[in-house]
């Protein structure tokens, strides 16, 4: 393992620490221990199966991504996605992209940059659909008095990251179906700068966009898009489960703009399954809504318990079941 690879690792670990300490300095631990032995387990059992649903969304999303490439069982596109998840959650670095890209490539006999070639419009769409959710959220959820400010400063923000999004979209777009303009565009926006950046960046953009191949087909397209929807929505449906096992009944908008903190909370570099920014970003979100802090962080460990031990004992099993083993998983992150 490489210097810079321990450093990072260690500034993560140091990350989840701070974060989980400036969570849990002022709790009652009791009032924590009885909110979390007095929550309705039954609506927990419902968002883990939620979860997975979103998984194998994603599986048929990939189907539809790769469909020039090859028609894909989600026999073979499930277990990669949850070996993919699980590996997200047990390496650093967010490794797990490149492993379930590895494992899918093993399987079907695939290149593994094409495979991952197809992630990254993978990631593109769920930005995309992130994007939309928060729209949404910050022009219909009413924050409680006193944060008015905080929400006219998240709409701008909003409206601002929406932009910049969409342009990175309809860039790649034009890049996509017009290579050579669009990169000969990009050359006369680069002249202000050294000429080395743009001998470096043109080159780098020809390769990337190459790798790519999507359907254009009206009917591939669409299920790429309602899938993208669907993963989200079953995204959205555990945080409002969790929050009714505790008692708490809030609009679904709450549950989309906690969802949407979470999604910027895993951003932030931290250890092996976001531990800390994760808990911190949930706890801070349901703290707008008047929850009690004990209350909050109870909800925070439930939420983050949902997403993190299930897959990891899925990703376990599939491991087992296509005879791979952790070996393998660990060099395919390291190689990455």
């Amino acid at each position: 393992m490489k210097k810079g690879y321990d450093l990072k690792f260690w500034f993560g670990i140091a990350i989840s620490v701070f974060f989980m300490a400036l969570m849990f300095r002022k709790i009652d631990f009791n009032k924590l221990w009885s909110a979390l032995v007095t929550v309705d387990y039954r609506y927990i059992l419902l968002a883990v199966v939620c979860t997975f649903v979103s998984y194998y969304l994603r599986a048929v999303r990939w189907h539809y991504l790769l469909i020039l490439e090859k028609r894909i069982p989600l026999s073979s596109l499930y277990p990669a996605t949850i070996i993919g998840y699980m590996a997200n959650n047990v390496l650093p670095a967010r490794l797990g992209e490149f492993v379930r890209a590895y494992v899918l490539a093993q399987r079907e006999g695939l290149q593994t940059p094409t495979v991952f070639a197809s992630l990254v419009i993978d990631r593109l769409f769920d930005g995309f659909t992130v994007m939309l959710i928060l729209l949404f959220t910050l022009f219909t959820l009413r924050l409680p008095q006193g944060l008015s400010e905080a929400e006219t400063v998240l709409r701008t923000g909003g409206v601002v990251t929406f932009v910049l999004y969409a342009g990175v979209v309809a860039f790649l777009f034009l890049l996509k179906r017009q290579t050579m303009r669009t990169l000969a565009w990009t050359g006369v926006l680069l002249r202000p700068f050294p000429q080395k950046l743009s001998e470096r960046i043109i080159p780098l953009l020809g390769s990337f966009i190459g790798g790519i191949r999507m359907s254009s087909k009206g009917g591939h397209l669409a299920a790429v898009l309602v899938s993208s929807l669907s993963v989200w929505l079953f995204c959205i449906i555990p945080v409002d489960l969790v929050l009714q096992g505790f008692g708490i009944h809030l609009p679904i908008t709450a549950s989309m703009f906690i969802l949407v903190l979470l999604v910027f909370a895993v951003m932030v570099p931290a250890s092996p399954g976001f531990i800390g920014t994760y808990h911190y970003a949930c706890f801070k979100g349901l703290s707008a809504f008047g929850i009690p802090e004990s209350t909050a962080v109870s909800i925070a460990l439930v939420l983050h318990g949902n997403a993190f031990f299930p897959v990891i004992m899925a990703g376990f099993y599939y491991l087992w079941r296509n005879k791979i083993s952790l070996n393998m998983v660990r060099k395919a992150g390291d190689s990455a």
